[in-house]
């Protein structure tokens, strides 16, 4: 597992060399957030990394519920079995494997590692504008109709989950990047996705964090760069 610390923010990234997957802990005065739970094997290295900085998880936050992104919840919360687990209200759905669209969503298959044996449950249903610790809960949906991302509002550090991707290149997430295919392949609706990408561009992101990659300081221009490459992919579909 590699550590990397940008302010409040801790990527602790999971396979880097080869598909990295990546979880944050997000410091405050006197706790911490956990923002996604990587691989089944990751729990005991997240919870050594907690013990380094020397503040308690008192969280837990999920940006979608893909098997990459809930891997180690189970695992975790046995552990810590009084943290709770936060989700968009949508997403909750796919915790327990549920694939079926509302009716007024697109209609394009939810794809992507979808859980068939987690057993943990949110005990808190976000919605788009929630405000958890330091955290703004934005909804973005795209790779999942529920997806969200995290703005901490102390220095606009954005944790976008799969909204977008840096490994393999930067892009909005659906726009397929062959060096790292696999968030593209897995992403639900291409063209609320773009859309998500320009709510997320509207925050003015300081930092941009992200589920595969390397963070990106005053990410604006690459942001503004894969909007458009992914509006003119759209546009010859």
């Amino acid at each position: 597992m590699r550590i990397i610390r940008e302010n409040n923010l801790y990527q602790l990234t999971f396979l880097p060399r080869f598909f990295p997957v990546n979880c944050y802990l997000v410091e405050e005065n006197d706790s911490l957030t956990l923002i996604d739970a990587a691989l089944p094997y990751s729990a005991k290295r997240i919870l050594q990394a907690a013990k380094k900085i020397n503040k308690p998880i008192t969280r837990i936050l999920l940006t979608h519920a893909h098997d990459d992104h809930v891997g180690a919840l189970d695992t975790i919360k046995q552990l810590l079995p009084d943290v709770p687990v936060h989700i968009s209200s949508r997403d909750a759905r796919l915790m327990g494997g549920d694939i079926t669209l509302d009716p007024n969503e697109p209609n394009t298959p939810i794809r992507g590692g979808v859980p068939k044996k987690l057993k943990t449950r949110a005990d808190i249903l976000l919605q788009d504008g929630d405000q958890i610790g330091s955290l703004l809960a934005i909804a973005a949906p795209g790779h999942t109709p529920g997806s969200m991302a995290f703005l901490d509002t102390r220095n606009n550090t954005l944790i976008a989950g799969d909204a977008f991707q840096t490994r393999g290149g930067m892009a909005v997430t659906g726009q397929l990047r062959p060096l790292f295919p696999f968030p593209a392949m897995a992403t639900w609706n291409k063209q609320a996705a773009l859309q998500s990408a320009h709510k997320l561009l509207e925050y003015k992101p300081s930092l941009l964090a992200v589920g595969h990659g390397k963070m990106i300081k005053r990410p604006e221009k690459a942001i503004n760069r894969a909007i458009t490459k992914a509006r003119l992919s759209l546009k010859h579909t």
